[in-house]
C-alpha cells in the first residue's frame, strides 16, 4: 500500500465505526444481511504522481449495483453489493466480502476492510443490514453476476451528495415522500441504501470536493 493510501486508510478508520461494535448495535429486522461499501480515491487514478508525492486531494468514489428487474426482492433498485448471512457465517464482514465477490467479482483479498457504518433495517422485507466499508484500488474491472446484477455503478461521492433531494415515491401501491439521491437516467438511491449513503457522506464529508479537477 502506498503512503498516500495508508494515510487515507488511517483517516477513514478514524471516522468509521469499529466492525465489532457496529454488529452489536440493535437494529429492527429478522434476517441479518451485510453489504460492502467499496470506495477508492479517484485522484490517485487521475494524478498518480501527485498522489505518490503526498498531495492529499481526495476524490472518493463508491461502487454500487443496479439489481435485476426480475428479482423477487428489491428489483431494479440501486444498492451496495451484499446479501443475507449464510448458515455457518459467524462474521457479518465475511458475508459482505463474499457477496461482493459473488455479485461483482471483487476478490476479498483486494479489499482493505476499514470499518463499518450504522446498521439499518429494510421496512418491507424485514432485513437488518450491516454495512462494512472497504478501500479498493482504483481502476478495477467488474464481473457482474448475470442472475443478480444489471449494472455496476461507479459514482463520485461528491456527485452523490449534490444529488440529495426529496421525492414522492410509489412503492407497492403506497405513496410517500422521502430523502433520495437522484443521480439521473432513472437512477434513484432510496430506502435503506439511501440511509447508508447518508451515514457515509456525513462521516467522510471533510474528504469530499465538489470540483473534479486536481
Amino acid at each position: 500500500m502506498s503512503s498516500a493510501s495508508s494515510s487515507l486508510s488511517d483517516t477513514l478508520r478514524g471516522v468509521l465505526l469499529d466492525p465489532e461494535q457496529a454488529t452489536a448495535l440493535p437494529v429492527h429486522g429478522r434476517i441479518e444481511a451485510a453489504v460492502l461499501v467499496a470506495i477508492y480515491d479517484g485522484f490517485a487514478l487521475r494524478s498518480p504522481q501527485a498522489a505518490a508525492g503526498g498531495r492529499r486531494h481526495t476524490d472518493l468514489h463508491a461502487i454500487f449495483t443496479r439489481r435485476r428487474h426480475d428479482l423477487r426482492r428489491h428489483p431494479g433498485e440501486i444498492s451496495f453489493p451484499g446479501g443475507r448471512r449464510d448458515e455457518g457465517e459467524h462474521d457479518l464482514a465475511v458475508t459482505a466480502l463474499r457477496e461482493a465477490e459473488e455479485e461483482i467479482g471483487l476478490a476479498r483479498e483486494d479489499v482493505t476492510l476499514l470499518g463499518a457504518l450504522t446498521p439499518v433495517p429494510t421496512i418491507a422485507t424485514n432485513y437488518a443490514v450491516y454495512p462494512f466499508v472497504g478501500l479498493i484500488e482504483p481502476g478495477a474491472t467488474w464481473t457482474p453476476s448475470a442472475s443478480e446484477v444489471d449494472e455496476v455503478l461507479d459514482l463520485r461521492l461528491a456527485d452523490v451528495r449534490s444529488a440529495r433531494t426529496r421525492r414522492r415515491l410509489l412503492h407497492r401501491g403506497i405513496a410517500f415522500r422521502t430523502d433520495v439521491y437522484d443521480i439521473g437516467t432513472q437512477l434513484v438511491i432510496w430506502g435503506a441504501t439511501a440511509r447508508i449513503v447518508g451515514d457515509l457522506l456525513a462521516r467522510v464529508r471533510p474528504l469530499l470536493h465538489d470540483g473534479a479537477g486536481d
